[in-house]
């Protein structure tokens, strides 16, 4: 009889000690990882029922091992999750009550760290109902001792109340949560490999899901269900074994629970882990370029994995298929917001299309992912992508039309690099995948932070992200072919790693794509130069006196003209911020912005490009506000409370017409409502400056929904001086009589809705409209998705659904309910489809993370309702 199994000899902390110090010897030379937490977990299982009898409880109530514990997957410093289920009746609870604490005691006593709680079933049920994560740890219950028919009724109640779909919905709002918490990549410096994206947790939800859907408690399960192919089982066994044995060895090196690969920890991993090289940097640089390679592979598997449980879940939806518009498309269809290919062999004869198949995911609006099959064809035809493929013209020309896309040009690169895609075309960006940086600054690889910077530059140009760096927004509004800092973005670190200066040896690899790709030799130079330069704007703002003029005229000279200064001030911007959430601060932004602007004087100033869309909006603008007889310094306190995204966001005619409106009444006391015969040639425009009040936009939405009017598009902006000013483009009222005008009820809709917003009364209940018959017969599944920014400040609330009347009414009483506000808002009705992205204001849903959670489950709802 081994140490292990003699239980009974455990008799005190100390023993248990031993014993454990036992397993953790057999475990360090094999690494045999689920050998470990099964001898762990039966050890437990052992002494608890040992404890479980010594308290007197028996037969009184059961003992129930949940979450991991209950899975049977104990790690060296993991807490031991329990349940005490008590008997329904209150009397009989209450006389436990002694016992109960006298074995939660005992068991702290004995050493073990166990997380307890103490229901009856009605409490499980209703607890569960309440909180996903209780519901997802009470799915993997398992009896340990006890009255077991206590625990079957309980197992009957929770099987009873499982609602799959619902279950599914909120794991992956929860999941995209805990991504965004860890910046959604498994690339930072230091992950956590359990929390983080790719790490053990995205396995689990696969586990999870396709339990409570009864679809299988293994990956072996799934394979048999035909929903996991051979390679892809392997690969979730391989990579969750690797995983496992990383969290097994990273708790016994700290001596406690230890997620994060912490950079002191590296090294001692590796060698742990039997990664032995000559130095502690090369050793730490090999485990964690394998952490990388198994989190890359687990993101992708968790992401067919759960797209193939939705399909079953969800059998009508999936069913559901649209052609993708345009020539060269007839290979793609989109299915619930799911790119996909007509013919799994697509690749394989056609390796053109590889590249393509991101062309049309960036060209088209409401793809958000790639399906499985594309994922596993894109794996299949791996060996395709060679030196041929890489020099086919069409390819090249494919490459450059990604990335001058005015849309989804960092999705389409991120899924690039996930599929492995992007390294296969750029050998030099596949050289620093995984590659790690050893400095105070970056928190993610260097193809990670490739990836960032880019994603930086294409929010400077994206008009939903202008609140975050107006000044840079505005800048890059007028600069012609922002598409080269995109490319400069991609190498302006790609030669990190090879030794040497970083900067001069990426020069080569630029001018090199240039030559491949067509560029012209003015764009050619200014990519090498911002390549070669990237450093130079922040060393000189961080390290440099830059009120001294001789340090200004001294950059001035390395700039040469407004134009590269102005390519290196956006791309140092967007680098800086990609290196940390943390690095990226005020006081940085006013250094590197002072700089600009002393740099610009300098050179001799600045005029705004008149072909800019910024500058046409704006000078369009003045000169209809003229033949209203508004002098130009008129409206100047109006326009000063405006901010880019206004602009960018209005045509030149609806700047003219609210200007005209408001110009004087900037800080009216009064609501203020307008409306005009639309330009488009139906329905209304509504104007609306008021003060900002929480429950706004439901009330317009309100009165809106009461009269019948359908809200085909919506412009919601929030003024500096804390003023709305919305726009609605409506129509279809049950206030015009059959064969009557919109331009009868005007007046009466201004009237209304300024007496509307003007009481107080309680938002009235909302009356949802039926589907359309081509919603029912093509139904479109809900989606919410909810991100924050990266100041914190605002969440961006994606929504997709089936067009009816009053949904939008019905969203803003959801948001209204849990008092978070909208600061601005886009709402786009597409055919049968909404499209809405409204930015929300953090006050609220920064202090609660289960608040997020609630909010996306009560759209879902309201928008499935």
């Amino acid at each position: 009889m081994s140490k292990l199994q003699a239980v009974s000899n455990i008799t005190d902390a100390a023993s248990l000690r031993a014993a454990r110090e036992v397993a953790y010897d057999e475990f360090r030379k094999p690494q045999a990882v689920g050998k470990l937490t099964k001898q762990l977990t039966k050890m437990s299982d052992q002494i608890l029922a040992h404890l479980w009898s010594n308290s007197g409880l028996k037969n009184e109530a059961a003992l129930i091992a949940v979450g991991g514990y209950g899975r049977n997957s104990l790690f060296p410093h993991s807490d031991i999750d329990i349940l005490i289920l008590l008997p329904a009746e209150e009397k009989q609870a209450l006389a436990l009550s002694k016992q109960v604490e006298q074995f939660i005691a005992s068991c702290w006593d004995m050493g073990l760290e166990i997380g307890s709680s103490v229901r009856n079933v009605s409490e499980c049920m209703s607890e569960s109902e309440q909180d996903v994560t209780v519901r997802t740890s009470l799915l993997e219950a398992r009896f340990l001792c006890g009255k077991k028919a206590l625990f079957k009724d309980f197992a009957k109640a929770f099987e009873a109340a499982m609602a799959p779909k619902a279950f599914f919905q909120a794991k992956q709002a929860e999941q995209i949560q805990r991504h965004y918490k860890y910046q959604n990549t498994p690339y930072s410096l230091e992950p956590n490999c359990k929390e983080s994206p790719g790490g053990l947790r995205d396995l689990q939800v696969i586990s999870w899901v396709s339990k409570a859907a009864l679809l299988g408690d293994t990956f072996k399960d799934l394979h048999e269900a035909g929903l996991v192919t051979q390679r892809e089982l392997t690969e979730l066994n391989r990579n969750q074994r690797f995983l496992e044995t990383l969290r097994a060895n990273l708790h016994l090196l700290a001596k406690r629970r230890q997620d994060v690969l912490a950079f002191d920890l590296q090294a001692p991993l590796a060698a742990s882990m039997g990664i032995k090289e000559e130095s502690s940097r090369v050793a730490s640089e090999a485990i964690m370029r394998r952490y990388y390679w198994a989190a890359k592979a687990v993101t992708q598997l968790n992401d067919v994995l759960l797209q193939n449980i939705e399909a079953i879940l969800f059998p009508q939806e999936s069913k559901t298929t649209h052609p993708i518009p345009g020539e060269g498309n007839e290979y793609f269809i989109e299915r619930q917001g799911v790119l996909d290919i007509t013919d799994p062999q697509l690749f394989q004869k056609h390796p053109e299309q590889i590249l393509r198949t991101f062309l049309v995911f960036a060209q088209t609006s409401n793809v958000k992912s790639l399906s499985a099959t594309i994922f596993r064809a894109l794996y299949n035809a791996r060996t395709k992508m060679d030196s041929k493929w890489r020099k086919d013209p069409i390819n090249r020309a494919l490459f450059m039309e990604i990335l001058k896309q005015p849309e989804g040009v960092s999705r389409a690169f991120h899924l690039m690099n996930r599929s492995s895609v992007l390294g296969r075309y750029l050998p030099a960006f596949r050289k620093i995948v995984g590659q790690m940086q050893h400095d105070l600054f970056h928190i993610y690889t260097v193809d990670q932070h490739i990836l960032m910077v880019l994603r930086n530059v294409r929010r400077f140009m994206v008009v939903e992200h202008t609140h975050e760096f107006p000044f840079c927004s505005s800048l890059i509004a007028h600069f012609e072919k922002p598409w080269l800092l995109v490319i400069a973005a991609l190498f302006h670190d790609i030669a990190k790693g090879r030794g040497g200066d970083h900067s001069q040896l990426g020069k080569a690899d630029t001018r090199k794509f240039a030559k491949e790709h067509g560029l012209d030799k003015k764009d050619t130079e200014h990519l090498v130069w911002l390549v070669a330069e990237h450093l130079n704007m922040s060393q000189t703002a961080q390290k440099q006196d830059i009120t001294d003029p001789d340090v200004v005229k001294a950059f001035a000279k390395k700039m040469g003209d407004e134009r590269h200064l102005t390519a290196l001030y956006l791309l140092t911007v967007a680098d800086v911020r990609g290196t940390s959430p943390k690095v990226w601060n005020a006081w940085k932004g006013k250094l590197l912005e002072d700089l600009y602007r002393a740099t610009l004087r300098v050179l001799g100033g600045a005029k705004p490009d008149a072909s800019s869309e910024l500058a046409q909006h704006q000078e369009a603008s003045k000169a209809k506000l003229r033949l209203y007889g508004i002098n130009d310094d008129a409206y100047e306190d109006l326009w000063k409370q405006l901010d880019v995204a206004f602009f960018l966001r209005q045509d030149s005619s609806d700047i003219a017409w609210l200007t005209h409106h408001l110009f004087n009444k900037v800080n009216s006391e009064q609501p203020i409502v307008r409306a005009r015969l639309s330009p488009i040639g139906e329905g209304l425009q509504v104007a609306v400056y008021v003060k900002d009040q929480e429950d706004l936009f439901a009330r317009i939405c309100a009165y809106f929904e009461r009269h019948g009017f359908s809200i085909w598009d919506a412009r919601i902006h929030t003024t500096r001086h804390g003023y709305a000013l919305d726009s609605f483009q409506i129509s279809g009222s049950n206030l015009v009589d059959e064969g009557g005008s919109y331009r009868d009820i005007i007046q009466l809709v201004e009237f209304e809705l300024t007496a509307a917003l003007t009481n107080s009364e309680p938002l009235p209940t909302p009356s949802m409209g039926r589907l359309s018959r081509q919603s029912r017969t093509f139904p479109i599944q809900p989606r919410v998705h909810m991100v924050p920014d990266e100041r914190g400040r605002y969440y961006t609330l994606v929504l997709s659904a089936s067009d009816r009347t009053g949904l939008l009414y019905t969203i803003s009483r959801v948001l209204v309910k849990h008092q978070v506000s909208i600061h601005t808002a886009r709402i786009n009705t597409l055919g049968e489809r909404v499209e809405d992205v409204l930015l929300l204001d953090a006050a609220n849903l920064g202090k609660n993370p289960k608040l997020q959670i609630q909010l996306e489950t009560e759209l879902l709802e309201a928008l499935g309702a």
